[in-house]
């Protein structure tokens, strides 16, 4: 099974111009936690609710002030819509994220895949040690310096 028959197609994207205030809007509309941010198509980056609460809310900034590329994600793990989806289940687990990006053949944002994507496949394997797998608690905290890496494409 391929990536593209799992994802969620056709994500909300911003850019890094815009404001954290309309990006939590986004959110809140299409009820999603994290949205892929592309500056001309070309992904850049990753903007998460975890993103907007501990970088910009915890640092005591408001929304509205502040834009999209200050307190993204710029290190990014992505997989492409023809990769095997064990391939993404891999990916996730190694990097421990869990969400990933996924790509077309042009570098274009077609779709994201998450764990509630990967549930039908679950059940022929241990989920509780794929979610182990993938906790933040498990892991050092990211901070705002690590986050200014540039997004990349991880190499299966």
């Amino acid at each position: 099974m391929q990536v593209k028959d799992v994802m969620t197609s056709a994500p909300i994207c911003c850019s890094p111009a815009d404001t954290l205030d309309r990006v939590a809007r986004l959110m809140r509309d299409h009820d999603c936690g994290i949205i892929p941010v592309c500056d001309q198509k070309r992904l850049t980056g990753v903007i998460t609710d975890r993103d907007i609460t501990t970088r910009a809310v915890g640092s005591g900034l408001t929304a509205a002030d502040v834009p999209v590329g200050r307190v993204m994600t710029k290190t990014v793990f992505t997989v492409r819509d023809d990769d095997d989806v064990q391939s993404a289940i891999d990916l996730m687990e190694s990097n421990q994220v869990r969400r990933l990006p996924v790509l077309n053949e042009e570098n274009e944002v077609v779709g994201v895949v998450a764990p509630s994507d990967l549930a039908p496949i679950f059940a022929s394997m241990n989920v509780s040690d794929f979610l182990l797998a993938v906790s933040y608690w498990s892991r050092g905290g990211i901070t705002s310096s690590e986050s200014s890496e540039p997004a990349q494409r991880a190499q299966p």
